[in-house]
């Protein structure tokens, strides 16, 4: 366990990432951030987490990136699922034009990628199976390396593959893989929430972005989501 100002200077960096996919300087953190505490002081503390394997410094900045170890931490330690009213508003906004599961599922999908601007994936039943926003994914500044769209076209023929693996290896808890834990691919997270019918089928709604994903809008999202499709499926 951090303590209390370490884990504040991360959480910042990895906010901070979140917003912008640049590298997090000391000097930034001091000035824009309004730190209490000198550029030298947060440089040494940096210096630290990096050791500790929580950041690592680009080639081409002096500033430091969050790592997979980071956002494991950040997720354990210091996430609060929250997303804005509005955000919740306008994903149930479909909901009345839809007249069945698989339309209830596929608005819910749609509207998750426009909030989100990551890819969306659903299974139900599990012969059902479905994913959009796939296009979001090569407009993530990360991902613009050629190997990444060998690794996207992977996720695409390995999708129902991978679906029907985690199909019921998924329970009533929401879950999110990170990087290597991923079963897309290790430059990415996944969170993935299983939603139940009254008439006992189930399916997985699930939600992949770059590892910089904003988890605390999105997990409050796909939480939300859940309960939609549930009342709506459930009529």
């Amino acid at each position: 366990m951090l303590d209390s100002r370490k884990q504040t200077i991360l959480q910042l960096i990895i906010e901070d990432f979140i917003q912008t996919a640049e590298p997090v300087g000391s000097k930034h953190l001091a000035d824009d951030f309004g730190m209490d505490v000198s550029s030298a002081t947060i440089r040494n503390d940096m210096a630290i987490l990096e050791e500790k394997g929580y950041l690592r410094q680009t080639h081409t900045s002096s500033g430091r990136v969050p790592t997979e170890l980071a956002y494991l931490y950040y997720l354990q330690n210091v996430v609060q699922p929250k997303c804005q009213q509005n955000d919740l508003e306008d994903l149930r906004a479909g909901m009345q034009s839809s007249n069945s599961i698989e339309s209830t599922l596929k608005t819910i999908a749609k509207q998750l990628v426009d909030l989100t601007g990551e890819t969306v994936i659903l299974a139900f039943d599990p012969r059902w199976s479905y994913y959009t926003g796939v296009s979001n994914l090569f407009q993530k500044p990360e991902f613009q390396e050629n190997n990444f769209f060998h690794s996207i076209s992977r996720f695409v023929d390995q999708f129902d593959d991978v679906i029907g693996q985690m199909f019921d290896a998924i329970q009533e808890e929401q879950m999110v893989y990170i990087g290597s834990q991923n079963p897309f691919g290790d430059q990415m997270s996944t969170i993935l929430v299983r939603y139940q019918l009254q008439d006992s089928r189930h399916g997985l709604l699930g939600l992949i972005g770059p590892l910089r994903m904003n988890y605390s809008k999105n997990i409050a999202l796909m939480e939300q989501a859940k309960e939609l499709i549930e009342n709506n499926c459930n009529k």
